[in-house]
Parts: structure tokens; C-alpha cells; sequence
């Protein structure tokens, strides 16, 4: 087996950058959604 048949990685590599924009852009409205959540779920259910 050569190492291409054996890597999963694409050929053409993303930069280290652009993954962790990527999943902030993603991430950090998914985080302040969720902070949201809890919140109106305390005052919802009591707290």
C-alpha cells in the first residue's frame, strides 16, 4: 500500500487558517445560540 492509498487527507490541503476561521464562524454564533438557550430555559422553568 503507498502512502496515497493510505492518507485520507485530499491532495490539495486547507491552511491552518482557514480551518479555524472556518469553525469559528461556525462556532461562536452556535455558542452564543446555545448560552441564549439556557438562559430563557432558567427563566422559562423557574430560575
Amino acid at each position: 500500500m503507498t502512502t496515497e492509498e493510505r492518507s485520507s487527507a485530499p491532495s490539495s490541503a486547507v491552511s491552518v487558517p482557514v480551518v479555524v476561521v472556518s469553525w469559528l464562524w461556525v462556532g461562536v454564533p452556535f455558542a452564543w445560540g446555545l448560552y441564549e438557550l439556557i438562559l430563557k430555559a432558567k427563566n422559562l422553568f423557574g430560575g
